[in-house]
């Protein structure tokens, strides 16, 4: 087979490399054409030497085009993977630690809550930009296969302007079912020692499950467990798992009160309601600092820094490590290679997608962009109908929705009102802030950002405007500057992380979360 795939955002090392060795991993892929393409020249340099040296050890005459020429790049394309982040981290930055000067505490800010909404005026442009390219360029009917945050957001723009194939990826339901099937395995070994008889007789497949709802909200409907329903028993396994048990509070104790685990992890969750970090002092009851994902303030933020600043100290290390092997047992767990693998061969692929609704979900809005399981074959997507979540379930998801919608409208229509809206409904904005404390955040966010958002310079005019007047009468409403939250960590230096542990350096170089499959 012969077809050519395209990374855009290819300068994010752990994503296009695991990636690529998951595409390559598959038998019939030897003679595909591989394009990377990325803003940042010496970013897409050393991710291109990486993988050029993968390929040639193991034995493939591959050879990688790398170019800052996105055009250039998305010619004759048929697949295009898409991981940017418009704004890079000098941007990301401003997402948290300006709303944290109101005292909205985020772990991420990339998916909803008042960086993701921000982020999402910045990704869209760049994101239908893309498009545009891609009609003109790539192969007609090329699918379009986004990691990028804030993932409904992004794909729903896309399924509305951007007049191209996309699906919408994620591996928060692969981290979800590990989680699950690892809590399970404790509750039924508990009393035993590793010695005892079929203490390792258990394989996370037999843990089968359905899962449903909206990115980074979705929500594990029915466990089962060799044949018996596990749903109701779900909370009592995590109680019983010496990390999960302290270090998924809030997903736990949504659990217990909506009855259904969620997909996404401890931090990002805690970032989408209104009840967890709200309050400074009742924050760090929720969280913990095991790992920045657990929800420590501004805590991907901080492994994103350490993260480009070490890979791009330590890169010879990087080449002198072994390369990666392209074989079945190395291949990772992230949708993509098998999305386009089953498009080529015809092998079934079933697997969780974010796509329009469109009756799938029956108690969500038919507009709204779904997390829902399906399966893709030579013939295309297919997405069986699941009915209605439960109403708890849908209630939670549907305040998301709304706020997406808003988010996404106003980045396409550049309006004001719209922009306000979405983060005067945003739930975590709305439970710390009053009214005139959001249209002031509004504005403050509008002139940090408005060098990544073109469709916004008019409103960053008026709100420079806006933001002088008050000070000239006094009428700001005062922020806390120095405010870094409930529970900061402390970016380390260069220096420190050589000192850090292997975990840590290897948590830290692969921080834009691409997953490893597991057992």
């Amino acid at each position: 087979m012969s077809f050519k795939i395209t990374f855009i955002g290819a300068g994010s090392v752990g994503f296009t490399r695991n990636l690529l060795r998951d595409i390559l991993s598959v038998p019939e892929f030897q003679d595909i054409q591989i394009s990377l393409t990325d803003i940042n020249s010496k970013n897409l340099d050393m991710v291109y030497q990486l993988c050029q040296r993968d390929i040639e050890s193991n034995g493939m005459k591959i050879q990688i085009q790398a170019t800052t020429d996105r055009r250039k790049a998305l010619e004759g394309a048929r697949y295009i993977f898409c991981t940017v982040r418009v704004g890079g981290l000098e941007a990301f930055a401003h997402d948290v630690n300006i709303p944290l000067q109101y005292g909205i505490d985020q772990c991420v800010g990339d998916t909803l809550c008042a960086g993701g909404i921000f982020y999402a005026q910045r990704g869209i442009p760049a994101l239908l930009d893309f498009c545009k390219d891609i009609r003109e360029l790539a192969e007609p009917n090329a699918l379009l296969l986004n990691y990028a945050n804030p993932m409904a957001m992004m794909t729903r723009a896309v399924i509305e302007q951007g007049g191209v194939n996309i699906l919408g990826l994620c591996h928060g339901v692969q981290h979800g079912h590990n989680q699950i099937a690892e809590s399970i395995k404790t509750y039924i070994n508990k009393g035993k020692s590793k010695e005892d008889p079929g203490y390792d007789d258990f394989h996370k497949s037999e843990v089968k499950y359905i899962c449903a709802g909206i990115n980074h909200q979705t929500w594990y409907l029915k466990i089962n467990f060799r044949g018996e329903d596990w749903t109701s028993r779900l909370y009592d396994a995590f109680m019983t798992h010496p990390e999960y048990s302290h270090s998924e509070k809030v997903r736990l104790d949504m659990l217990k009160r909506f009855g259904y685990y969620s997909t996404e992890s401890n931090g990002h969750l805690s970032e989408y309601l209104a009840w967890y970090r709200k309050r400074p002092e009742e924050i760090p009851g929720w969280i913990d600092t095991g790992c920045w994902i657990n929800g420590e303030t501004g805590g991907y933020l901080r492994i994103c820094t350490e993260g480009r600043n070490w890979f791009e100290s330590d890169f010879p290390n990087w080449m002198a490590e072994a390369p990666q092997k392209f074989t079945p047992s190395e291949r990772g767990e992230e949708h993509g290679s098998y999305i386009i693998e089953a498009l080529e061969t015809g092998r079934i692929y079933r697997g969780h997608f974010n796509l329009r609704n469109n009756h799938c979900i029956s108690n969500l809005p038919q507009d709204a962009v779904i997390e829902a399981p399906g399966y893709i074959d030579k013939t295309g997507i297919h997405i069986p109908p699941i009915g209605a979540l439960p109403t708890g379930c849908a209630a939670v998801c549907s305040q998301s929705v709304f706020v997406q919608k808003l988010a996404v409208e106003a980045a396409l229509s550049s309006d004001i009102k719209l922009l306000r809206q979405a983060m005067l409904l945003d739930p975590l904005t709305g439970a710390v802030c009053t009214p005139a404390e959001i249209d002031q955040l509004t504005d403050d966010m509008l002139i940090a950002l408005g060098p990544w958002m073109p469709q916004w310079q008019d409103e960053v005019k008026k709100a420079h405007e806006r933001q002088n007047e008050a000070r000239k009468k006094g009428t700001r409403i005062p922020v806390n500057q120095g405010y870094e939250g409930a529970v900061r960590l402390h970016v380390k230096s260069v220096e420190e992380m050589s000192q850090a542990s292997e975990e840590e350096k290897k948590r830290a170089a692969h921080s834009n979360k691409a997953v490893k499959a597991d057992t």
